[in-house]
């Protein structure tokens, strides 16, 4: 288990804003599915192209737990895939200002973006955020924080710890 530097803990961001990141980054999702119908239906009248066109059929027809399956899926990759690339952020976190860092300030690896968004796929995970913390963020040893405040303490604690130092010019 990683060290749980103060800071971090100190700078969470509150549960109204991560419900929020979680509002705004599925209606990306959704947005998502429906430019695709979108482009489907463009592709197939100005170019005679079916093929994403039986792709949208097809997924129009499917039943619930497919349905599940599939969005759940397709949720997991752009979590996953825009946290890793885009450093801890998705389009929700960039809205209101937070990120995904490590417990020890540091940048998340591969692995622990990788644990924290499979871990949502464990049944009742939303609810544990009436606990301290939620278990993807325990199990992945990672934390959302308000980026401003994060690191704007993080700047004043350097400062104090520099007093005292002599500068070089």
């Amino acid at each position: 288990m990683r060290k749980v530097l103060k800071i971090v803990e100190y700078n969470k961001s509150p549960i109204s804003i991560r419900f929020a990141n979680l509002v705004i980054d599925r209606i990306v999702v959704f947005t998502l599915f429906v430019l695709f119908g979108l482009f489907s239906s463009l592709a197939y009248q100005f170019f005679n192209i079916e093929f994403f066109l039986n792709i949208a059929n097809k997924l129009s027809d499917i039943n619930k737990i497919q349905d599940l399956l599939i969005t759940s899926f397709l949720y997991f990759l752009y979590v996953f895939l825009m946290e890793y690339f885009i450093k801890g952020r998705t389009i929700g976190k960039y809205i209101t200002g937070t990120k995904v860092i490590s417990t020890d300030g540091s940048q998340p690896t591969l692995l622990e973006y990788f644990i924290r968004n499979i871990s949502r796929f464990v049944p009742f995970d939303a609810l544990s955020f009436f606990g301290e913390n939620g278990w993807h963020d325990n199990w992945s040893d990672t934390r959302v924080v308000n980026i401003k405040n994060y690191e704007s303490k993080k700047q004043l604690k350097e400062e104090i710890n520099s007093l005292g130092t002599k500068e070089i010019a």
